[in-house]
């Protein structure tokens, strides 16, 4: 696959998202969690971070390493919103933080080593029809849409000085401005 390819580009910066990125955002957002806010939510119809690290790995491994990878899917996507956590155990986060880890380092791995085709093959995942490159897409969407969510949770829980910054805003500023 060209690396200039625009499917080349976009499976490349897929697997920064998926293998730095994302991760690291999460890890940054789970610092400031305050201990024993893994699986607090605002109400009983939004999603706790803990709740958010289970459904994320299982998306990325139903839709990546079993939808377009082949693996077995045994993912059981209703346990992913299970209430049936409400105290966090000790270490919790850690587990759910390298579970998600390492499957989303597999997938950045299956997806580097994908031939151009693949990208275009049809695949059925959950149910929809797809081609590997919606599917990728579908993820990387996804798995954005959720870490938002996941930041926003810790800079509540941690109040107005979380200290949470994904940008450098000087630099930012000064590069706008010439």
């Amino acid at each position: 696959m060209s690396e200039r390819s625009s499917s080349g580009l976009f499976l490349s910066r897929t697997c920064e998202y998926l293998s730095h990125t994302y991760p690291q955002r999460l890890t940054t957002a789970l610092s400031v969690l305050p201990e024993g806010d893994l699986w607090w939510q605002p109400h009983s119809g939004a999603l706790s971070v803990g709740t958010i690290l289970k459904h994320l790995e299982g998306n990325v491994r139903q839709w990546i390493l079993s939808g377009i990878g082949g693996e077995p899917d045994a993912r059981e996507r209703s346990g992913e919103f299970s209430n049936e956590y409400r105290e966090e155990a000790s270490g919790e986060r850690t587990v759910l933080l390298d579970r998600l880890k390492a499957t989303t380092g597999a997938a950045a791995e299956l997806l580097a080593s994908l031939q151009e085709d693949s990208m275009q093959a049809d695949f059925v995942i959950q149910g929809f029809d797809v081609t590997g490159l919606e599917a990728t897409y579908h993820v990387v969407e996804h798995f954005s849409w959720h870490v938002g969510q996941a930041v926003w949770i810790a800079k509540a829980r941690a109040g107005i000085d979380h200290g949470i910054a994904f940008y450098d805003e000087a630099q930012v500023n000064r590069d706008r401005n010439g």
